[in-house]
């Protein structure tokens, strides 16, 4: 049915009037159908024109927001995501002057806002690209989120239940989504800061349950990208458990970092859990199967096959670091190959090495050894004057799950 822009008017000002946020989302969408019906009654629309039938009819800025939509409809429909995300932006600006002024009823129309402007700068952007051309509406998208960000924050008049502070993390997630997109990841550091230096914000854990997992999300992201990998794991590892159980993708995000960090631990993960993602266990298992084996050939021929995806996702280095399981694995089948004796020559060790293929030296084989006593993975020391290894008669191998603070060794 097509809905006049007269009659949008009015809709608009009934659903503003009657503090209906989840209406106001749906008339200010421009992938609505009444967006579409507006197209058509506006073949050759311009600005000034609209503005000229139509600016004051109803009270500010709601008249000059109607405009803006249907210009942001109007160049979606005929394929113009800049000059559409230019519109939306605005048309952001203009809400955020009736934002400031209300309570929490309004979060449902920021978020669809928001949510479409960051798509609309993503299209243009890549737009951009394909044609040749330099495009930042994804990094000034950025910006107007965080203008948001700072709308929801200074609200100390509204009742508690009906603040705009509720829709803090949401906001977050998105502005954090887009300095990841834009690789200005160190910018998170003063929405971080803001968060920390307020103390009047809502417990995360009294926010919906998606609100609190994307924000985890990022943030065990960002202490990853630190080597602050205790702090990632806990975070990744909340998220993960409090992710929706069919949002299928998003635990595969999640997953891709928390893996390599459980592997670090050394809990590697099980066949039942990668057989659910089969993305991943295409990744890891190659991993995963040369740690257990103790094969460091094939650890090393895996590193160098998926060194570039490792690289873009991020992992390399972490993957790279979990390769000492690897050696401990292969100097463990040579214990067990000496009967677990405690007592075990230097040159077992090496020779295990260059059978594996790791063409290393005599004392390049002892630092292997020592490092792995050093780091917990073998109990004992070495007597270098007798070139022997002296293990531990109880427990030699602890088990990698068992070490104290396994990620300050790294």
């Amino acid at each position: 049915m097509a809905v006049p822009f007269t009659n949008f008017l009015v809709q608009l000002l009934e659903s503003v009037h009657a503090e209906d946020g989840q209406r106001l989302a749906y008339l200010l969408r421009p992938t609505s159908p009444h967006g579409k019906e507006l197209v058509k009654e506006f073949k050759n629309l311009s600005r000034d024109t609209l503005i000229s039938q139509y600016g004051g009819c109803i009270e500010n800025p709601w008249d000059e927001i109607a405009i803006r939509y249907v210009m942001v409809t109007s160049h979606v429909a005929r394929k113009r995501p800049g000059e559409a995300f230019n519109e939306q932006s605005q048309l952001v600006s203009l809400f955020f002057r009736f934002f400031n002024q209300n309570t929490g009823w309004t979060l449902p129309a920021l978020f669809s806002m928001l949510r479409d402007l960051r798509d609309l700068a993503f299209d243009a952007d890549f737009h951009a690209k394909v044609n040749s051309q330099s495009s930042e509406c994804l990094e000034s998208a950025a910006g107007v989120v965080a203008k948001a960000f700072s709308n929801c924050m200074t609200d100390r008049t509204s009742p508690a239940d009906q603040s705009r502070k509720w829709g803090i993390y949401y906001v977050v997630g998105l502005v954090l989504k887009c300095y990841f997109r834009v690789k200005r990841i160190s910018l998170s550091k003063n929405i971080l800061r803001a968060l920390d230096a307020n103390p009047d914000i809502p417990p995360l854990t009294a926010y919906p349950r998606s609100h609190q997992v994307t924000y985890r999300y990022y943030l065990g992201m960002l202490s990853f990208l630190n080597e602050d990998y205790a702090k990632a794991e806990q975070e990744l590892t909340l998220a993960f458990y409090n992710c929706h159980i069919q949002a299928h993708r998003n635990q595969e995000r999640i997953l891709t970092c928390l893996i390599p960090l459980r592997i670090l631990r050394g809990h590697l993960p099980s066949r039942i859990l990668l057989d659910r993602f089969p993305v991943l266990d295409e990744l890891f298992s190659p991993f995963i199967t040369a740690i257990r084996t103790g094969d460091i050939t094939a650890y090393d021929t895996a590193l160098d096959h998926w060194e570039r995806r490792l690289v873009e996702l991020n992992l390399w280095i972490t993957i790279e670091k979990a390769r000492e399981l690897c050696i401990r694995g292969l100097y463990r089948r040579v214990w067990v190959a000496c009967d677990k004796s405690t007592r075990i020559p230097v040159s077992m060790f090496h020779c295990s090495l260059c059978v594996s293929g790791n063409d290393v030296s005599m004392d390049e084989a002892e630092c292997f050894v020592a490092n792995m006593i050093y780091k917990g993975y073998m109990r004992g020391y070495i007597s270098h004057e007798k070139q022997m290894v002296v293990l531990a008669s109880t427990n030699a191998f602890p088990k990698l799950g068992d070490r104290q603070s396994p990620y300050a060794l790294l």
